[in-house]
């Protein structure tokens, strides 16, 4: 019990984003286009027994098998990952909350303190400087962008949208400044072993719940803003399909879900956006992009459950780098 506890990492949250990013993109499906509303019931509760058994197995971790938990937030990349557990937390609040409205929303406030003081705390770590460009992944977003973003979303969904505007703000910047050393390292430095290559789907991430986010806290018609948001993520996106070819140099293991939150949030934007009223490209678009989305999602979920299955869910996993310093 104690190794198998040590062996699960906690980037598997990443598995919660996707399911719970699809599920609201399928309940916006329902009051746009009247998709069944099941369909996004059913993900939103998925999402929930994930994260519950996921934050079980993470918390038991930190009793039973210290040593393996701290190598983890020890770890120049995968201490990143630590920040999925409260964010992945609130955002299953979303769906929670039409059932036990209390609860929910308890939860989301225990687990956006609780991703705020993470965010925190790493970004204070990443101040100090000293860190191996080479560490420089997309999971950098995940403490302050990934969180800020989600944060701005359940609050405005609980009817606090003044605070999620603060959330927004911190989230908005974060991926600016991050983002710029993201490419500069990308241009510049070795490039990426093939075991980080599938980190690289969290880019297409923050301008896609960005635009979520922007259109939660806005009760407007749509904008240009949410257009440019809607338009560079579907840029990011189009540079992830490039490199496909690539990032496949990794044979698919859990990691490969890093794609799924962008790639869930994009359609929910897409279909907000005509939700409020816009027509044109994004309109026109926004169908193909979700059925995408459905089958990539599709595709990952089958993958894991088959190697969940063979036992080579676990096996397949490999260190994201030789480091495991401190930054």
């Amino acid at each position: 019990m104690t190794r198998a506890l040590a062996s699960v990492p906690v980037s598997f949250f990443s598995i919660v984003l996707g399911i719970a990013g699809l599920g609201n993109a399928w309940t916006q499906a329902h009051r746009v286009w009247a998709a069944p509303s099941w369909i996004g019931q059913l993900l939103g509760w998925v999402a929930c027994a994930v994260w519950a058994v996921l934050a079980l197995f993470y918390m038991v971790k930190w009793l039973v098998s210290r040593e393996a938990a701290l190598a983890e937030f020890r770890h120049p990349v995968q201490c990143c990952f630590i920040g999925l557990f409260p964010v992945s937390g609130a955002l299953i609040t979303l769906p929670l909350r039409a059932f036990a409205p209390v609860t929910a929303w308890i939860l989301a406030v225990t687990t956006i303190a609780a991703q705020l003081a993470f965010g925190v705390f790493r970004t204070g770590v990443l101040w100090k400087g000293g860190r191996d460009p080479a560490s420089n992944t997309a999971v950098l977003y995940l403490p302050t962008v990934a969180g800020s973003f989600v944060s701005a979303i359940v609050l405005s969904a609980f009817g606090h949208a003044d605070y999620g505007k603060l959330f927004f703000g911190a989230g908005l910047f974060s991926w600016l400044a991050i983002e710029s050393v993201l490419v500069h390292r990308l241009y510049i430095a070795p490039e990426l072993s093939p075991p980080l290559r599938p980190t690289l789907g969290v880019q297409l991430a923050p301008p896609a719940v960005a635009c979520v986010a922007y259109q939660a806290i806005y009760d407007g018609p749509p904008d240009i803003f949410a257009q440019a948001l809607i338009g560079y993520a579907l840029f990011q996106a189009l540079i992830l399909a490039r490199l496909i070819p690539w990032i496949r140099k990794q044979p698919f293991a859990a990691s490969y879900w890093a794609f799924t939150f962008g790639a869930s949030a994009l359609p929910a934007a897409m279909i907000r956006y005509v939700e409020r009223g816009g027509t044109g490209a994004i309109a026109e678009s926004a169908h193909y992009v979700f059925v995408i989305s459905n089958l990539l999602i599709a595709g990952f979920a089958i993958g894991t459950l088959w190697q969940l299955a063979t036992g080579k869910l676990l096996a397949a996993l490999t260190p994201a780098t030789p480091s495991t310093a401190p930054r």
